[in-house]
């Protein structure tokens, strides 16, 4: 349910984002929370996260639901769609209607409008140049976010972006592929962690990581620590999410 005003919302956010330059955070908790905080101030229904991995190619690392995931798995795998346009260029795409775009995304187009997204945003992480990845905002409605979403959006990625590549382990081009890596790296990890939760609860994916992502805040864990106790069974499954 959301509370509070869009203009408190939206302060509370960037509050939280510049946090990440003086503290330490969890990249792929981070990158959940802005993607869910985008589409809740933005009025949208769906996003995806995606980052450059260190051979240079862009992988999911965070999305609000299983429709955003194959969306945009759908999307990395075509190489095609306006977040893959969104990383190549570095700038902005917005599409008022996938549906009147068929011609410039063939492959994209399709899939998306099968899992009823009628119109999407694509905004880059970005930083003097560098474009580290995409965030994406599907709606599933037509019509384009208007200028004053778009800059807001354009705002959180920035301020996220630079906490990502201003952590305080971070020296070198190096050593920002690796923090990039091992975040990817555990995405994979906590994907396989929601499928055993699921499996174990009878539950759905979307509903593992809650139960997932609830019990590593409330006792002040890294999600990726408790993915991996998930995974090798060191956490009793039943009892997850339960104090």
């Amino acid at each position: 349910m959301k509370t509070g005003t869009r203009e408190s919302r939206l302060n509370t956010a960037f509050v939280k984002l510049a946090d990440t330059l003086v503290a330490e955070f969890d990249v792929i908790d981070l990158m959940h929370w802005l993607v869910e905080q985008c589409i809740e101030i933005l009025d949208t229904q769906a996003g995806g996260l995606m980052i450059v991995n260190s051979a240079g190619d862009l992988q999911l690392v965070a999305s609000t639901s299983e429709d955003a995931t194959m969306v945009e798995v759908f999307q990395l795998a075509a190489g095609d769609g306006p977040c893959m346009e969104c990383f190549r260029t570095g700038n902005a795409v917005t599409v008022a209607s996938i549906e009147e775009n068929l011609d410039r995304w063939p492959r994209f187009g399709p899939e998306a409008l099968k899992l009823g997204f009628r119109s999407v945003h694509a905004t880059p992480l970005r930083l003097r140049g560098q474009v580290i990845g995409t965030m994406n905002l599907f709606s599933y409605h037509v019509g384009a976010l208007v200028s004053e979403d778009v800059a807001i959006a354009q705002a959180l990625a920035d301020v996220a972006t630079i906490g990502i590549l201003q952590e305080r382990s971070i020296r070198s081009a190096e050593l920002v592929a690796e923090q990039l890596q091992r975040a990817l790296d555990s995405r994979v990890l906590i994907e396989q962690a929601k499928g055993v939760l699921a499996a174990t609860l009878g539950t759905t994916m979307d509903n593992a990581f809650s139960i997932m992502r609830t019990y590593a805040r409330d006792r002040n864990l890294v999600l990726r620590q408790v993915a991996e106790d998930i995974t090798a069974r060191r956490l009793q499954l039943g009892k997850v999410g339960k104090k």
